[in-house]
């Protein structure tokens, strides 16, 4: 069993949680990599190590002193420093950091810095190898991962025993020069180095414990879900359930690595797995219905109605291609006979709404056009679904007697998700509704 475990900043935020880790990894001599996140935040008022560095970035373009907020940066990792009795010279760190912040400076390497040091300290306080990450996350120019290149700038590191220590969100390019990743970017890290070593397992440590059947704003105390597909993952994160990064998914599943979202703070609890296929297993444990409930809101619904339109070869081609003009984004096009509508996010759309609906009308030769605002959609996703007869009208039956009306439908062929468009305000009272039914309840379906 061999296993890379990655630490979101939440979990390396102060000394206490470096602490936590030890006893994580003490625990489980498989783990043969870390990834660290920058230092997060400790409490509501705090900030996030990254954040920090942006601003310093900030001060420094507009002629700014740096220097009050470095000082917040600086203490963190001393405080860290003293408390565990490290030796890394943070003095040197700090002055390296110090020559960066000029004006032309790379913002890359500077925000890389967060990851940077707070990994030299886990290393050492870990006892393991620390690893720069540009040294073996590498980019290619036009911004991909170039694996086979990581892979080899690994090998020389995998032949020393013991653990290795990675900062996340950062590369290199092929000359040399430092890039990161998108914002949560250690997540992917973490992706490609369990990738390139055909790791067993990819363990996401944060301060969640694992996945949740619905959004804790919403819906009081949510089960946890304990194991999901990745397709299931991939619908629920893509309509708002974020707990990890959407890229961070691709290059474990192309290996068919499991990933386990874990809590450093109780590290008790299994968590989520997230798997290819949950066929074995829910064989002896059979799955509810519905795996999880989220949902986004925010909008619009742009209808378009011409008779005989069904017939005209090329009219939803034409009308989508005026979409793709203003460089909009849909979401989805529930079609009639001689009508059809799309989804689009409203702040997307907004600026462009009325040359969209004039190129709409003018260019398809439109009988009618009209929009809705205001507009939320639910996705009630779960590959036990397609095992249960009715369950779509159940769900249409159960938001009906609760008032809600469904204003769009949306099914996939695979049969793992239903999709409902519902007003803003009914649309926390829809996942309330679903998950006291189909979950608290339990509903024969």
């Amino acid at each position: 069993m061999v296993k890379v475990a990655k630490f979101g900043g939440s979990s390396v935020a102060n000394a206490q949680q470096f602490e936590k880790i030890k006893n994580i990894i003490r625990r489980d001599p498989s783990v043969r990599i870390v990834v660290s996140s920058a230092c997060g935040k400790i409490g509501k008022d705090d900030h996030k190590v990254t954040d920090l560095l942006y601003l310093c970035h900030a001060h420094v373009q507009y002629g700014m002193s740096y220097e009050p907020v470095l000082a917040l940066i600086e203490k963190k990792y001393r405080d860290i420093q003293k408390d565990l009795q490290l030796s890394l010279n943070l003095d040197e760190e700090f002055a390296k950091l110090r020559d960066l912040l000029q004006p032309g400076m790379s913002l890359d390497e500077l925000v890389s810095r967060g990851e940077y040091l707070t990994t030299r300290l886990l290393a050492d306080y870990l006892h393991g190898t620390f690893v720069d990450a540009k040294d073996v996350i590498q980019f290619q120019y036009d911004g991909s991962i170039d694996f086979d290149k990581t892979k080899q700038c690994l090998q020389p590191y995998l032949k020393e025993k013991g653990l290795l220590v990675i900062p996340g969100f950062y590369g290199a390019l092929p000359n040399g020069v430092i890039k990161v990743m998108s914002r949560g970017g250690s997540d992917i890290t973490g992706a490609i180095l369990a990738n390139v070593i055909d790791a067993n397992v990819y363990e996401n440590w944060t301060d969640v414990s694992g996945m949740l059947v619905a959004d804790p704003r919403i819906v009081t105390n949510p089960r946890q879900i304990s194991r999901i597909t990745y397709a299931e993952l991939r619908e629920m994160s893509y309509m708002g359930a974020n707990v990890l990064h959407d890229e961070s998914i691709f290059p474990v599943k192309q290996k068919h690595i499991p990933i386990n979202i874990r809590n450093t703070n109780h590290p008790e609890n299994p968590g989520t797995m997230i798997l290819e296929d949950c066929e074995e297993l829910d064989k002896t444990d059979i799955p509810t219905a519905i795996t999880g409930i989220t949902g986004k809101q925010g909008f619009t619904v742009i209808t378009a109605a011409k008779g005989h339109s069904s017939s005209e070869v090329g009219f939803l081609r034409r009308a989508l291609e005026i979409f793709e003009h203003y460089k909009l984004s849909i979401e989805s096009v529930p079609i009639g006979v001689d009508s059809f509508s799309v989804i689009i996010e409203s702040k997307q759309i907004e600026p462009v709404l009325y040359a969209v609906m004039n190129d709409l009308k003018t260019q398809l030769e439109l009988e009618e056009i009209k929009v809705q605002n205001h507009l939320s959609l639910i996705a009630v996703v779960g590959r036990g679904m397609k095992e249960r007869l009715g369950m779509s009208g159940k769900i249409f039956a159960e938001l009906g007697k609760h008032s809600i009306n469904i204003k769009t439908i949306n099914q996939g062929a695979d049969e793992i998700s239903i999709i409902v468009g519902v007003d803003d305000r009914d649309f926390r009272n829809a996942i309330r509704t679903i998950y006291q039914t189909f979950i608290l309840q339990e509903v024969t379906l």
